[in-house]
């Protein structure tokens, strides 16, 4: 991600990278940085984002792992004048659209349930993307209650985030795949949503990097860029 980071900026007039920090590097920002974007690890993301934030920096997050809770401390912690921080589970146009009509199937079914496969080389599971989709579910279900999961607690039923059980498959010949499948009285319903290639990802990073220095606060989601 760090790569087609850089070569989508590479393609932006009003853009440039003039800094890289990798692994091993302390993190410390040059003078010339206005903003940064974090392509980590979910353990490493929240210390990225601290220090990019204290040093009055706007952030850009394409990291897994930061759950509703997770970002709901990062907004609790935060004051007005903070610089603004977007978090972007999945910079897929196709996987952003996915999301939302599962959300708007999800209060005509009571059995639903996510899988999801990425490459053998993710370092997280479940995704970002199956969390926050696990999460409007269930945010859409408010009123409704969770769905109807049986033997949740046998292992093989996958992890519950927000009620919705979670498969999550890491294959070679993968890069990335969704399906939210939806079952009822005499039929079933599948969102799926394929990525084939990275580049996939990089009309969503362009957008989300044009529209970062006009935010405020702690934004969430490709969908609050695409679908206003």
């Amino acid at each position: 991600m760090g790569r087609l980071v850089d070569e989508v900026v590479a393609g932006m007039p009003e853009a440039e990278v003039v800094q890289r920090i990798g692994s091993a590097d302390p993190l410390l920002f040059a003078v010339e940085v206005d903003a940064v974007v974090d392509v980590t690890l979910p353990q490493v993301s929240p210390e990225v984002v601290a220090a990019a934030t204290t040093e009055g920096l706007p952030v850009l997050v394409g990291t897994s792992g930061w759950s509703g809770e997770r970002i709901g401390s990062l907004r609790a912690g935060r004051d007005e004048s903070a610089p603004p921080v977007l978090i972007v589970p999945n910079f897929s146009v196709g996987a952003v659209l996915a999301a939302r009509f599962a959300e708007q199937a999800a209060t005509w079914f009571e059995s639903i349930e996510i899988v999801e496969a990425h490459h053998a080389g993710k370092a997280d599971s479940p995704s970002g993307t199956a969390v926050a989709t696990a999460e409007r579910i269930a945010a859409a279900r408010a009123d409704l209650g969770p769905v109807s999961a049986p033997h949740t607690d046998q292992r093989a039923r996958g992890q519950q985030v927000g009620s919705v059980p979670i498969h999550s498959l890491r294959l070679d010949g993968v890069q990335a795949k969704q399906d939210v499948l939806f079952g009822g009285p005499g039929e079933l319903l599948t969102v799926r949503h394929e990525t084939t290639s990275p580049v996939a990802y990089a009309a969503g990073i362009r957008l989300a990097i044009a529209a970062l220095p006009g935010l405020t606060g702690v934004t969430v989601g490709l969908e609050s860029l695409l679908l206003r």
